[in-house]
């Protein structure tokens, strides 16, 4: 298909954001937030991740669909993602759950799509796109609606390998020779691994493409089942597989993301389900290291979010006794290192690093003030928290968890304001 075949097709493309999940598994992370709109990378919010791949795929139509605690995530997309052109028919809609079927509220993901029938049918689009705004990637989804085109298909199901261990809390699927969908379990707990490949599994990346009219028919069809929960993964996309093949049944395809992946290192594609503090931890860690394997620094895919008019990152003093330094770390605009030691972390904007302080292996969320003689090692420090002179996080885990911090099975010490006893902003 040619770039510009590929390029009317996107702009015909409806993409549905599902932004509405709570996210229990980061626990104190989204207390007061949804999981999409935890920040990530220093100056990122996780749904930035799926709404910069529609913009740089050329798919400009887009509804992201909330529901769990959302206040942050709306005043997010509404101040940094209105530089789409309307006039051009280009634009992010927030749009919040309004029991717009029924009484209730969105009871899967199924139901939240069945709940804006009629945004989706206003689109006017010839496929529609669904995405979860909780995944950390980069994906020109151009490619995955080409290939979804060329093979006649109306619904694909993007997939990745993924360690078989992981595979319990993701949707697996088998395919046959050609690439059909021929099996699919949504979380099992004994997932089918990859032929010849024991230790893998298929994985179902929460990404799909329909062709419009027969979304509307199946959203319909799963509305009406009483047996159904109302869900993709459990329900809608597993009852089609099971109705298999022939010239009236429905054409299911995988698309394998390394196929359509952005800067994928050493062959690997890159993709993230961020849904525990230690996943969390380990994803934005890794963006310190010299050769990250997410790469946000590519100017043909950039990773857009609101921009924060800060001052530039400052690092003040230069004796041996406290030196104002960050070595092998992010350090976003507004931060302020004041004779403080930074190593292997990310600060997120806004943040001060008091006198004699070090901080090790951590991840600072915004508008944090770190005290004078701070310790902090493997250590989340949620926003608006202040730590006091002395404070010591992530050095001791009974320690911690005797002061009511949170520790991971990893042993990532999760601080928040709520546990220091402190007031917490929103978001």
């Amino acid at each position: 298909m040619s770039n510009e075949r590929q390029k009317q097709h996107a702009q015909r493309t409806y993409a549905v954001v599902l932004a509405g999940g709570r996210g229990s598994r980061l626990c104190q992370l989204t207390d007061r937030r949804s999981k999409p709109a935890v920040p990530f990378a220093g100056k990122l919010k996780i749904i930035d991740f799926a709404l910069s791949n529609c913009v740089n795929s050329g798919i400009r139509r887009i509804g992201v669909l909330t529901q769990y605690k959302a206040q942050s995530l709306i005043r997010h997309i509404e101040r940094g993602w209105g530089f789409l052109a309307s006039s051009l028919g280009e634009y992010v809609d927030v749009v919040p759950a309004q029991q717009q079927q029924g009484e209730g509220w969105y009871s899967g993901t199924a139901n939240a799509m069945y709940q804006n029938f009629d945004l989706i049918r206003e689109a006017d689009s010839t496929h529609v796109l669904v995405l979860c705004g909780d995944h950390v990637y980069k994906m020109d989804y151009s490619v995955m609606l080409a290939e979804h085109i060329a093979r006649g298909a109306q619904l694909s199901v993007a997939c990745i390998e993924v360690p078989i261990e992981q595979a319990s809390e993701l949707g697996v699927m088998a395919v046959d020779e050609l690439g059909h969908v021929v099996a699919f379990e949504e979380k099992p707990a004994r997932p089918t691994p990859v032929p010849g490949h024991p230790e893998r599994a298929l994985a179902s990346m929460g990404i799909y493409i329909f062709s419009t009219a027969f979304l509307l028919e199946q959203l319909e069809h799963d509305a009406a089942d009483p047996l159904s929960s109302h869900d993709f993964g459990r329900d809608l996309i597993p009852r089609l597989v099971r109705q298999g093949k022939g010239p009236d049944k429905p054409c299911i395809c995988a698309h394998r993301f390394e196929d359509s992946c952005v800067n994928m290192v050493d062959g690997r594609p890159y993709w993230r389900d961020v849904g525990t503090v230690d996943a969390y931890w380990e994803a934005n860690i890794d963006l310190t290291h010299v050769v990250p394997e997410l790469n946000l620094y590519d100017d043909d895919w950039p990773i857009l979010s609101l921009q924060r008019q800060l001052p530039p990152a400052k690092f003040v003093f230069d004796e041996a006794s406290r030196r104002g330094v960050a070595i092998d770390s992010l350090v976003s605009g507004g931060c302020i290192v004041s004779g403080a030691v930074v190593r292997r972390s990310i600060l997120f904007s806004k943040v001060r690093v008091g006198e004699g302080s070090l901080v090790e292996d951590s991840v600072v969320l915004p508008n944090v003030i770190v005290g004078r003689d701070v310790r902090l090692a493997r250590t989340i420090v949620d926003k608006h928290c202040v730590l006091p002179d002395g404070f010591r996080a992530g050095l001791d885990a009974v320690a911690d968890r005797a002061r009511g911090l949170h520790v991971t099975p990893m042993g990532i010490t999760l601080v928040s304001a709520e546990m220091l006893g402190q007031a917490a902003g929103v978001g």
